[in-house]
């Protein structure tokens, strides 16, 4: 795709978010872009310069919660690392709102190369997130989705090897700028336009099974299921896979979960072994046909294989509620795939009694 090809598809993108909108997703891309002013004058004072010195734990973890950033969902599930030192994390926010330093030494005064960070789990998708909010007409954000949208529509720049978090963040935010520049929106809005576009790779397989070739989990069942990714990240060390792998992170953000490729779709977890060179491409099987259920996973697989693992091998696995003989004959021969199950319990018992 050519750059003017790129600008035209986001431009197309933009053209359809409206509130009046028969698709959901471009209804609720338009509330997101919708939502700018309140977000920035609620928190645009709280990181400004001369309030950072007030700035509480509380304050801090509510502009993660999507419901008031009205923008990024899960950055709240790192909200007590960085807020374990407040004196810490207030020296980053100081120096996020100091304009008057380049923003690539500030950036890597906060996540030094080959050293640990200011401010624990203070990642890119949230350091930048706060960039613009404190200086929105300057500063874009970087996180998976930016990055991913960006990549599909050939926009990512070239970044030279070794650089460092500030550097390509450099590179980055100068082609945002242009691009929010030739489209005529704001960073906020831009930001947006990359959620869309990446909503469309989302949505492959995501429509549930095309035949009714198999039984599908009744509505309770199901109800439970759809938490299963979410429990999975949040208890992520906990679980026998957790020991062995980690969720890959980048920059201090764990983009393995929900991974957004940019060409073949979303990885439901994208992890690497703790100690060896070796990928885990893992697909939760909920409402999709075995048939559906691996043939994503060889698809995420093999981009894996070709866009990240460098020569390292690449595996699968598949969690789901029960296995069946469509997915075992699926699966049959697949040495570099396997396959787990999981079970959902839930009790009620008596409450203990004043004595």
């Amino acid at each position: 795709m050519t750059r003017e090809q790129a600008i035209q598809e986001l431009r197309e993108t933009l053209a359809r978010v409206t509130p009046e909108s028969a698709d959901p997703l471009y209804r609720q891309a338009a509330m997101i872009r919708d939502a700018s002013d309140a977000v920035l004058q609620r928190f645009g004072p709280v990181f400004a310069a001369e309030n950072v010195h007030k700035l509480t734990a509380e304050d801090f973890r509510a502009f993660l919660i999507f419901s008031n950033n009205r923008h990024w969902e899960g950055l709240q599930r790192l909200g007590p690392a960085m807020t374990e030192d407040m004196g810490k994390l207030r020296a980053a926010v100081r120096l996020l709102a100091d304009d008057n330093q380049p923003i690539r030494a500030r950036l890597d005064r906060i996540r030094p190369s080959g050293r640990d960070p200011m401010v624990r789990k203070l990642n890119r998708a949230v350091i930048t997130a706060i960039l613009l909010v404190l200086h929105p007409g300057r500063y874009g954000v970087w996180n998976n989705v930016s990055e991913a949208g960006m990549v599909k529509l050939g926009l990512w720049p070239e970044t030279p090897r070794g650089a460092s978090f500030g550097e390509r963040y450099e590179l980055m935010n100068a082609v945002l700028l242009d691009v929010a520049r030739e489209l005529g929106v704001d960073l906020w809005t831009l930001d947006m336009l990359w959620w869309r576009v990446v909503q469309e790779d989302a949505r492959v397989g995501a429509e549930g099974p095309s035949q009714a070739e198999e039984q599908v989990p009744g509505p309770v069942a199901f109800g439970l299921e759809k938490h299963l990714h979410d429990f999975l990240v949040d208890n992520w060390d906990q679980t026998t896979l957790g020991r062995e792998w980690m969720l890959l992170e980048e920059d201090g953000e764990t983009v393995g979960s929900h991974y957004q490729t940019g060409e073949v779709g979303e990885i439901d977890l994208l992890a690497k072994h703790r100690s060896q060179n070796r990928w885990l491409v893992i697909e939760l099987k909920r409402n999709q046909t075995s048939d559906e259920t691996v043939g994503q996973l060889l698809r995420y697989m093999g981009w894996v294989r070709r866009r990240k693992a460098e020569g390292a091998s690449v595996e699968g696995l598949i969690i789901c509620r029960q296995v069946d003989a469509r997915l075992q004959f699926a699966l049959d021969g697949q040495a570099n795939i396997r396959c787990m199950t999981y079970q959902v319990s839930f009790s009620l018992g008596d409450a203990p009694r004043l004595e």
